[in-house]
């Protein structure tokens, strides 16, 4: 699972540069509805940068954040940075998104999504896994996520969340990597061959994307067992191909 910031992986798919201002990110604060049941207080998310005497806010330097439906996990967003706080990492802001780091090496990336939230682990496919709570998303082959329903499941999972991020730094200081396929190593449908044959200026389109969604788009199509399923993945795909985005990369 490629982790890079277009397209190469599910943790950093391809997210807006953050907007600035005079250098700086104007700060902003958001108020999402509270969720009945979760015991949490929601206070406002303050994305701008700043120290906490700027910003009135202890969260110290901080971003503006593009994560997706990022209004409704705020609560999540704070509840999981106390959690890990208390491990020696580096909180920075990549792919508008709050990323820590260790020696200037990726450790975890939280993320949102529409049915939850989640927790990156970058190289996640090396971590032991012994609560089996870690999940292979699509073609990701380095990258494994832990999803959360709430800020109380986050609670709840404290100790499990620190155990497995100091077993991610531990593989991180080790120097450990995933042997990534190829792009030559997947498959190329035969139903794509015959789209290309026919359309040479959709197969240059998908030659031209970097390797990592060329492989993202490969694994789908190749995923369906039936041969219409497959056309029509690729009939879907072909706008997205034609723009340069990779696979469920948004406009």
């Amino acid at each position: 699972l490629p982790l890079t910031s277009r397209g190469e992986g599910a943790i950093g798919r391809d997210f807006p540069v953050p907007r600035r201002a005079g250098g700086k990110c104007a700060a902003s604060a958001a108020f999402p509805a509270s969720r009945a049941g979760d015991g949490v207080r929601r206070e406002p998310l303050l994305v701008g940068f700043g120290t906490a005497a700027e910003t009135g806010h202890n969260v110290g330097a901080w971003c503006c954040m593009e994560m997706a439906y990022r209004g409704r996990w705020e609560a999540e967003i704070a509840e999981m940075r106390r959690v890990l706080a208390g491990i020696a990492m580096k909180e920075e802001c990549k792919w508008g998104k709050p990323t820590y780091t260790v020696d200037g090496k990726n450790i975890v990336i939280m993320q949102g999504f529409k049915e939850y939230f989640a927790l990156g682990f970058f190289q996640g496919a090396l971590l032991k896994d012994p609560k089996k709570v870690l999940v292979q998303l699509g073609q990701v082959q380095a990258g494994r996520v832990m999803k959360f329903t709430g800020a109380k499941d986050i609670r709840a999972k404290a100790a499990i969340i620190e155990a497995y991020v100091r077993e991610a730094i531990a593989v991180e200081k080790a120097g450990l990597r995933v042997e990534k396929k190829k792009t030559s190593d997947f498959p190329v449908p035969e139903e794509l061959t015959e789209r290309f044959r026919r359309d040479p200026r959709f197969k240059r389109a998908f030659e031209a994307l970097t390797p990592g969604r060329q492989r993202s788009y490969l694994y789908h199509f190749a995923a369906a067992k039936q041969s219409a399923t497959r056309v029509a993945r690729i009939e879907k795909a072909m706008p997205a191909i034609f723009e340069g985005r990779g696979f469920l990369e948004r406009p």
